[in-house]
C-alpha cells in the first residue's frame, strides 16, 4: 500500500505546475507531504478547517449529499482538495504555468 501511495504521488507531482502534494490523515496532521514541514503543516490546518466548513455547508444544502471534491483558485496558486473518511488529499499548482 505504500508504494502505491509513493507512486501516487511521483504521477501527481510529475504534471506541470504541481508545487506540491500534502496527505492529512482525520486528525489534520501531515502523513505525507513533498513539501517542508512548515509548509505542510500550515496547509493541513487550514485545509482542514475549509474541509470541515465546505462539509458542513453540502450536508446543510441536503442532508444525503457529501463533499467529494473542492477546487480553491488564487492569483498565483490553485489548491485541489480530495477529503476522504480517513485522509485529506491536497494538491497545489501554480496557476501562472
Amino acid at each position: 500500500m505504500a508504494t502505491e501511495v509513493e507512486e501516487t504521488i511521483k504521477r501527481i507531482q510529475a504534471h506541470k505546475g504541481v508545487m506540491g502534494v500534502v496527505i492529512v490523515n482525520h486528525e489534520g496532521i501531515p502523513i505525507k507531504s513533498s513539501l517542508d514541514n512548515a509548509t505542510s503543516v500550515l496547509y493541513a490546518g487550514l485545509i482542514g478547517q475549509l474541509t470541515e466548513k465546505a462539509r458542513n455547508v453540502v450536508r446543510e444544502m441536503d442532508s444525503t449529499n457529501e463533499l467529494s471534491f473542492l477546487r480553491v483558485r488564487s492569483r498565483r496558486h490553485e489548491i485541489l482538495i480530495a477529503p476522504d473518511r480517513e485522509f485529506i488529499l491536497i494538491v497545489i499548482q501554480n496557476t501562472s504555468d
